[in-house]
């Protein structure tokens, strides 16, 4: 899951965007609009955390933008307006949710993976393939029974290999859906990834490489 944090209030935005990436997900983060509907026209988010009041570009036009650009990306608007009214004008705007501050982080958590499965509607929070069980809301993933103490990138990897379903996934998209924005291209962050999964999941080995296209989970 690649999530984009935009608030203006720093300590909020990070504190929120270290916990996302301790749940595997590879998030973004920039403090005011305009750099929003920069980094939205650059990468495919699957949820963007929007803070409505922004510096620069206000967060109504940035949810407008990411609206008529018609990706896939889900809008959870967050404001410090507690009132009826606002929440109202701000789903009228194109939010999916809503979430005012302040928030305890396990609600702002469930929210997120709830929007994720909309973008995802076929596919269940429990992957199941070839033995491996991948729990996402419970981040708890197994081998024929045996825990696997993956590191949260290693459960990332895991979970774009899984949802490809047999198709091969290329380096690239790897470090697109997997990691943030800071990822150096040619880095070898996901072949040695991929060869510590590999270690962790154990024999036979489950992970195929494709030579010359990426790597391909067993049907």
């Amino acid at each position: 899951m690649r999530v984009l944090v935009v608030e203006d209030e720093r300590l909020l935005a990070d504190t929120c965007a270290d916990g996302l990436r301790r749940l595997s997900m590879a998030v973004d983060v920039c403090y005011d609009g305009g750099e929003a509907l920069e980094r939205v026209g650059v990468h495919d988010y699957d949820v963007v955390v929007l803070d409505r009041d922004l510096p620069v570009v206000h967060g109504d036009e940035v949810c407008g933008a990411i609206l008529r650009a018609g990706g896939e990306a889900r809008v959870l608007m967050l404001t410090a307006a507690a009132e009826v009214g606002d929440r109202v004008a701000g789903l009228g705007l194109g939010a999916d949710d809503y979430l005012t501050k302040p928030f305890a982080f396990a609600e702002l958590v469930a929210r997120v993976q709830a929007l994720a499965r909309r973008v995802r509607p076929a596919l269940p929070p429990v992957l199941r393939r070839a033995g491996v069980v991948l729990d996402l809301p419970r981040h708890q993933a197994s081998r024929e029974g045996r825990f696997l103490p993956l590191s949260p990138k290693e459960f990332a990897v895991l979970e774009v290999l899984m949802r490809a379903e047999g198709a091969v996934v290329s380096a690239e998209d790897l470090l697109e859906k997997a990691w943030d924005e800071h990822a150096d291209p040619f880095t070898n962050a996901v072949r040695v990834a991929v060869m510590t999964l590999r270690r962790k999941l154990g024999e036979p080995q489950l992970i195929e490489t494709v030579p010359g296209a990426g790597y391909r989970f067993a049907s």
